[in-house]
């Protein structure tokens, strides 16, 4: 079975479990987010990363992202100042990707070698929180834009038919939205628009 088909709003806890154990054991899984569809694996999962890389044709320079449950789960993983504090409080759980350097929980495998950075987000969608939860951790994760595509992919069902056979599980459920995140850029301190996505950007204009 690769794909299993999750309650946008009381995500069965067989599947959750299902998705759980997969991440665990070194798997990778394709899941709807609040913009689009997103591919993880646990954090710290070489093979993993590298699978991701090869599904969407990446270079070592690209951000990786970490799906965290909670703002208390963010603020183990990237440094955070009180201005940048408010801010991402403000906008989450939401559609966006805040860049900002990494702590040493973070293994140096993920981080951008030259800044030391990580993209982290607190995504508002039931499914994902409910994995994200149960797993404990946070989940590494890249939006599933295929290589030559503008978007990610929104449809489990065609998300399953375009990586189904190189991922260990794909959850079917509605995503809630069909943009990228926007990712806000805190490198240089105050946040700067890496790229516009489905998050309002008026609070950076």
């Amino acid at each position: 079975m690769s794909y299993v088909e999750m309650h946008p709003v009381n995500p069965q806890a067989r599947f959750v479990s299902k998705a759980v154990e997969i991440i665990r054991s070194g798997g990778v899984i394709a899941l709807p987010t609040d913009s689009g569809y997103a591919i993880a694996c646990a954090l710290g999962n070489k093979t993993g990363m590298d699978l991701i890389r090869q599904v969407r044709k990446l270079d070592e320079k690209h951000n990786f992202s970490l799906l965290c449950h909670s703002f208390a789960q963010l603020g183990e993983l990237v440094l955070v100042d009180n201005s940048q504090f408010r801010t991402i409080k403000a906008l989450t759980p939401g559609a966006y990707t805040f860049i900002l350097p990494g702590t040493k929980e973070v293994p140096r495998m993920t981080l951008n070698k030259k800044k030391h950075t990580v993209g982290v987000r607190i995504p508002d969608h039931v499914i994902t929180q409910a994995i994200v939860e149960a797993l404990g951790e946070p989940l590494l994760c890249s939006t599933l834009i295929l290589p030559g595509e503008e978007l990610p992919l929104i449809n489990g069902y065609e998300v399953d038919e375009a990586i189904g056979k190189l991922v260990d599980l794909v959850i079917v459920g509605p995503v809630g939205g069909d943009e990228a995140t926007t990712v806000i850029d805190f490198t240089e301190g105050s946040g700067v628009i890496a790229r516009r996505g489905a998050g309002d950007t008026s609070l950076f204009e």
